[in-house]
């Protein structure tokens, strides 16, 4: 009987922030302008699906979010159209503890959603909003036993590669046939050498706040500890460099504690750098969005951190939310939670066109207070 009530109360609860959040999300977008339709509106709920589901597992409040963090994060959801119901899923989440006090400052930790965009969330992006293209055929994954020959040029005109499967081996390569619209296809491929560049990235940006024990706190370090710790960056960037081999990089004792498990855990290590091959190839490809919302949610992802948040995808044994000890530092002004952002737009003049809610969740009683 307490199972079913707790079941309920979490129900109740999801549809009155759902439904409040898609309110914030269609006067957003119509008020800069573009079109919130019904798919849009899909996508915002399976956002706010995952997301409530994801921190109510965590043990924390979901009044205790950022509100203005997850209206951001939910904005772009909607102006991309990215769903995180769609198999398989789009985009995920997750959740950070972030330090918002200023420099020098005690930390004041505050509870934010992260989001990125998946492999076939950027395959969804290239069908939607890729310039000239009118359809993304499945990817080829050609692995090391494959008999493969790539496309040859002859002036304009493309011979198309040849693949046999044979299903053994790493996967060493993969291939996405692109069919634009004047009728040719273009077989764009990446290399498994290739993810070395993305692990550099990754092993570079994870070096961000290390401090190699020289200092407690790279905030609060001396001149002569910056010194010291830039040093040892270089060291471990050039030790990246002189190995020069995407496997051996994997492997090495050493860089390990700077690289996500994702990428040397049996279960998800192929899968990793499979990932790593199919974003190459897709990011690579120019889009004409349909309005300048969807440019700026976009280009407002940044690069590095879309490269970082892709790592820590189906990695089992890593802790996104760690309240003790947080994975991530940041400085931000204050901002207020999420029931001071459904506060607020409670307050706002609701169109006329726009049912208005008479009653609230008696169990938001007592925390509207």
């Amino acid at each position: 009987m307490a199972e079913n009530t707790q079941v309920a109360t979490f129900n109740t609860q999801l549809s009155y922030y759902t439904n409040r959040y898609v309110d914030l999300m269609e006067r957003d977008l119509t008020s800069r302008g573009m079109e919130f339709d019904s798919y849009s509106k899909d996508c915002v709920v399976a956002a706010m699906g995952s997301i409530f589901q994801m921190v109510h597992e965590s043990g924390v409040s979901f009044e205790a979010i950022n509100g203005s963090n997850l209206k951001f994060i939910l904005s772009k959801v909607a102006a991309l159209k990215l769903n995180a119901n769609a198999q398989p899923r789009e985009c995920y989440f997750q959740i950070r503890n972030v330090n918002i006090a200023a420099k020098g400052q005690k930390p004041q930790w505050e509870k934010k959603i992260e989001f990125a965009i998946e492999g076939d969330g950027n395959d969804a992006l290239v069908s939607r909003y890729g310039v000239d293209v009118a359809k993304v055929f499945p990817y080829w994954k050609v692995r090391e036993g494959d008999k493969y020959i790539p496309p040859r040029h002859k002036g304009v005109e493309i011979t198309p590669p040849e693949w046999e499967e044979s299903g053994v081996g790493k996967v060493v390569r993969i291939v996405y046939p692109i069919q634009y619209k004047d009728g040719h296809i273009e077989y764009l491929s990446c290399e498994r050498a290739d993810v070395l560049k993305n692990l550099a990235a990754h092993i570079k940006n994870n070096l961000q706040n290390e401090t190699f024990g020289i200092c407690a706190d790279r905030y609060k370090a001396t001149d002569s500890q910056k010194a010291q710790i830039e040093e040892k960056k270089k060291e471990i960037m050039k030790k990246v460099a002189d190995i020069g081999e995407l496997e051996a990089i994997i492997d090495c004792e050493e860089l390990r504690p700077y690289i996500s498990p994702s990428y040397y855990e049996t279960q998800s290590r192929e899968s990793m750098i499979i990932r790593k091959m199919r974003n190459n190839i897709m990011k690579s490809i120019p889009k004409r969005w349909d309005n300048p919302v969807q440019a700026y949610e976009y280009n407002m992802m940044d690069a590095t951190y879309r490269e970082v948040q892709e790592e820590i995808e189906q990695n089992a044994n890593a802790e996104e939310f760690i309240p003790d000890k947080p994975a991530a530092i940041e400085e931000q002004p204050k901002q207020p939670t999420v029931a001071e952002v459904v506060k607020t737009a409670e307050k706002e003049p609701v169109p006329a066109a726009e049912p208005v809610e008479t009653e609230i969740p008696s169990f938001m009683s007592q925390e509207e207070m």
